[in-house]
């Protein structure tokens, strides 16, 4: 399910993202850089392969800044919007002991895991966080997609920094402060952006091997059914299973099923 194309903030911030990205990778090309050196000689595999990565980093960007991540559906006639396997998981369960809340901003029945976001004004399914930079929440359904773009985009910048790098020269003259002022200052956006990345994706890849999220990791405090619950993180099961349920479930996940079996007592 994808989102109606926004103005406004996230209009400009997916301008900024694509500007940027495609802006640096023109200044590697017409400064004396390897990718330069490889063009001029003929040699086109590394620079169309850079392109082409370029080009899926910023395919990616936009798939999971406006897709669905997750948003829990109006539950008409007090049914959840959830698929049809899931409600059979449930139903197996017989009487329920975990007790669904409504929303306090838009007074919908809330699965377990969901939250709402005041930037989106909409609940989402296992909130993860609201990201600026894609405009839009990380949440059960874009979440894997999600880190395979921050992975992406780890390798273009990898790339891009031995690449602004082999174009420097140092020399201590104005003349070539001039002529490399722009290759200069995206050497340092591009190692900027790759540090803050890196700390992202081992961040990411961390919660998902443990089966929780940004949200349940800063906040647990503050969240009912992790408060109240004796185990440290109820929907733990292990890490292959985690990796595999997050990477590979096609479908939305029954955490009340989970929970309901790894603690046993109400919410």
């Amino acid at each position: 399910m994808w989102l109606g194309v926004p103005w406004g903030t996230g209009c400009l911030v997916r301008a900024a993202h694509t500007g940027l990205s495609w802006g640096i990778t023109v200044v590697l090309f017409l400064h004396p850089t390897d990718l330069q050196k490889l063009e001029e000689r003929g040699e086109l595999l590394q620079p169309l392969l850079f392109v082409s990565l370029v080009l899926c980093s910023v395919v990616l960007y936009f798939i999971v800044s406006l897709m669905d991540p997750g948003y829990v559906e109006r539950d008409d006639d007090e049914k959840e919007a959830a698929s049809k396997e899931e409600k059979v998981m449930i139903s197996r369960q017989g009487p329920s002991t975990v007790r669904l809340r409504r929303c306090g901003y838009c007074f919908l029945k809330q699965p377990m895991r969901a939250k709402h976001c005041q930037s989106c004004q909409h609940c989402v399914r296992r909130y993860d966080h609201h990201c600026p930079w894609i405009e839009n929440c990380v949440g059960e359904r874009n979440h894997p997609l999600f880190i395979f773009y921050l992975a992406v985009q780890l390798v273009v910048l990898l790339w891009a920094v031995q690449v602004a790098w082999s174009g420097l020269s140092f020399e201590q003259s104005w003349t070539w402060f001039q002529h490399n002022a722009l290759l200069l200052l995206s050497f340092l956006v591009i190692v900027t952006f790759t540090v803050v990345v890196t700390l992202l994706l081992v961040s990411h890849l961390y919660l998902a091997s443990c089966n929780t999220t940004t949200w349940e990791f800063m906040s647990r405090h503050r969240i009912s059914y992790l408060r109240q619950c004796e185990a440290e993180n109820p929907f733990d099961q292990g890490i292959f299973r985690n990796l595999w349920r997050f990477f590979c479930a096609c479908r939305l996940v029954s955490w009340e099923h989970l929970y309901t079996r790894a603690e046993g007592n109400a919410v």
